[in-house]
């Protein structure tokens, strides 16, 4: 279980860069909007190598059967980027993270509560409520405190 912990704290260590980087980009062209499509043009292709060097069985078919509300996490994604190359350069890396976190632990506690879109379910208890009210409250301490 710590590699799974420690891939999503890379994860989570990159998003900030991404969003740093990329908002310059978009400066640097006067585009935030060709920065995301530059960004998405190296994602797909980075993802494309890492695809073609996997061993498992690629099959067109079994995507045909997937439901297409799945297909929803590239418009979400899209919007991620977009909004935070533009974002972030106006108002903050911190702090457009900041409610980038927020957002993303509302959306992840109700996930995980009511088990979506096949994910385990783990109920929203009092010690987990806190525990994100107390996570809530560090993140903003650290952006609003100055």
């Amino acid at each position: 279980m710590i590699h799974y912990a420690m891939l999503m704290l890379a994860a989570g260590i990159g998003i900030p860069v991404l969003a740093a980087l990329n908002g310059a980009l978009g400066r640097v062209i006067a585009s935030p909007v060709l920065a995301s499509v530059i960004l998405f043009t190296v994602a797909f292709l980075t993802s494309l190598i890492v695809l073609l060097t996997q061993r498992e069985a690629l099959s067109l078919q079994t995507v045909s059967t997937a439901p297409r509300y799945l297909m929803l996490a590239g418009v979400l994604i899209a919007f991620y980027v977009l909004s935070i190359t533009y974002v972030g350069p106006r108002f903050g890396i911190g702090n457009a993270v900041f409610f980038v976190l927020l957002g993303q632990l509302i959306s992840a506690t109700a996930i995980d509560h009511f088990g979506l879109f096949g994910a385990p379910v783990s109920p929203l208890t009092m010690t987990r409520g806190a525990g994100i009210a107390l996570m809530t409250a560090g993140v903003g301490l650290t952006q609003f405190s100055s």
